[in-house]
């Protein structure tokens, strides 16, 4: 590296050497460690969808989706007839094809056990290289278990979803060899509050006639649609196919794209139905907790996905200090540095293990009440958990960087924009905070459940014990709705501090509870009041 005051003013020197694709499986230790741990007959295919996503060539596709290519809303041919069509890129239907192909939708339910890890490890996968083509393959996925319980195009588009094939083709379900499922529920008078929904249905050939908009409707160019609509027993769930039987476009108007701050790849658009055909599924105004199941599954995807976004911004900023020079040190041996580093390493890793113990709770769900049980209860606290730490994980990844952090050259401008996202779909913070609240009370062995692995972590440090005692003390008392933030905090931070005891006992999880559970940290990442083991944490990382 040529040194400062060299005689050519207009030299290039202490900037990071460009890389050529990325090293997602054997650069992280902590995937491959969680993957042997959660789900290890499927580590040879994620270690090769890894491989695949990391090529120069597909990093540098997902770049430019999440940030210049978008899809286009094509409303009408040049005679004016209606096609309701969004045309995507070219790079946005490779990715599909690899992740369907991966089995991303359909390994959680074509494997006997260990799939739901298998799929998370691809969702946390591919949230690093470009999120925004996970929203269909996500609902896809969702969508299998409420769709198995039905019958007719119900069925049919089950066993599509399952094919671990992608087929863009614009066609009737009948001639498709993979199928894609999207969700339409919300609507502009109600957002999360569907019983506030206007839709209706009304019966007739052999089906029912949907008549309403929906404000938002994931991946329109779906298959398929599970949507809520009103009869007179209330409101019921419907299947919606985007083509009929005879070839022609259902009566779905999309109105227009929403113009979203991230998640560009994904064409969320708002729709109308006018006299839309559909079937019902479930029964009639059972339409929530039929849905509920595809949004539980979205749920989990919601989960993984910040520590994906994470482990990018932290493996960026990571790179930029290895190759960057200050003050006449290396950036990467700068103590402050370190031990900013160092502490977004603790909240990836606690977000990683935390959404596949979640992962494997859905795993065993299906032979095992209590995992069930717990499955419910976990999965909203990590979603909530995971994304109130992804925004401020990114940001400071991004100061890491100066000012490259703040320039599209870099990817963490798009991994900043996408940070908020998970947070807000399938059930913004508050939601997730008063379904917690009706889990422990409908649900009750969730929390005994989720006790008894605490207890399992009791002794390992003292302000571990402190927070779990107290803990129990409030779960054995009535909680008012206003505390829900707090106690649905509190469980998953236990949770993740147990699972960081379990997997990294020593230095590492101590100082996670000295500084999460303690005093022991100010209110900002890297503001250690003591001295930490800033170099055993960063080895978590530091493969990267």
């Amino acid at each position: 590296m040529a040194e400062p005051g060299a005689s050519d003013p207009f030299a290039v020197y202490n900037q990071p050497p460009l890389r050529d694709g990325i090293d997602l499986w054997h650069a992280d230790p902590l995937l491959r460690s969680g993957v042997a741990a959660f789900s290890p007959d499927f580590a040879p295919g994620v270690m090769g969808f890894a491989a695949t996503l990391g090529q120069p060539g597909t990093v540098a596709a997902g770049h430019s989706l999440a940030t210049s290519q978008r899809p286009v809303l094509q409303r009408f041919d040049t005679g004016g007839r209606r096609i309701e069509t969004v045309a995507y890129p070219d790079a946005y239907h490779a990715f599909m094809t690899t992740g369907m192909g991966a089995g991303y939708a359909a390994l959680p339910w074509t494997a006997s056990e260990s799939g739901h890890a298998a799929h998370a490890a691809m969702v946390y996968l591919m949230s690093q290289v470009e999120p925004g083509v996970c929203c269909p393959m996500t609902m896809t996925y969702a969508a299998v278990p409420a769709l198995l319980k039905g019958e007719g195009l119900a069925a049919d588009l089950a066993r599509r979803a399952m094919s671990a094939r992608y087929d863009p083709a614009d066609v009737p379900v009948p001639q498709k060899q993979g199928a894609t499922i999207g969700m339409a529920m919300t609507e502009k008078q109600g957002g999360s509050d569907v019983r506030a929904n206007l839709a209706q249905a009304e019966p007739g050939d052999g089906g029912f006639f949907l008549f309403g908009h929906k404000w938002f409707c994931s991946a329109p160019m779906s298959d398929a649609f599970l949507t809520l609509a009103r009869r007179p027993e209330g409101l019921s769930c419907f299947v919606v196919p985007r083509r009929l039987p005879d070839g022609t476009l259902n009566a779905i108007h999309l109105m227009r794209l929403k113009d979203k701050l991230g998640n560009r790849a994904n064409a969320s658009a708002e729709i109308e139905y006018h006299g839309a055909y559909a079937q019902m599924l479930g029964e009639p105004g059972d339409g929530i907790r039929t849905i509920l199941e595809m949004v539980h599954h979205t749920r989990l995807d919601t989960s993984i996905a910040p520590a994906g976004l994470m482990r990018r911004a932290l493996v960026e900023a990571h790179y930029w200090a290895r190759h960057r020079s200050v003050f006449g040190a290396p950036l990467i041996d700068q103590p402050l540095m370190r031990n900013v580093l160092a502490d977004l390493t603790l909240e990836w890793a606690s977000a990683f293990l935390l959404a596949m113990r979640v992962a494997r709770a859905f795993d065993a769900a299906g032979r095992d009440p209590g995992e069930h049980a717990f499955a419910r209860l976990a999965v909203a606290l990590a979603k909530y958990s995971n994304n109130k730490a992804c925004p401020a994980v990114v940001c400071e990844a991004m100061e890491c960087l100066g000012g490259m952090g703040y320039v599209e050259d870099t990817p963490v401008p798009w991994l900043y924009r996408e940070a908020p996202l998970n947070a807000i779909w399938e059930g913004s913070g508050n939601v997730v905070c008063l379904d917690v609240l009706r889990t422990l009370s409908r649900l009750p062995r969730s929390a005994e459940i989720l006790l008894t692995e605490l207890e399992s972590a009791r002794g390992a440090h003292p302000d571990f014990d402190t927070a779990l005692v107290a803990l129990k003390d409030r779960l054995v008392s009535p909680i008012a709705e206003a505390d829900a933030r707090y106690l649905t905090g509190q469980m998953a931070l236990l949770l993740a501090t147990a699972l960081m005891i379990e997997h990294h006992p020593g230095p590492i999880a101590e100082t996670f509870a000295a500084t999460r559970l303690g005093n022991a940290k100010g209110p900002t990442l890297g503001a250690f009041s003591r001295t930490v083991p800033v170099d055993a944490i960063l080895t978590i990382v530091e493969a990267g």
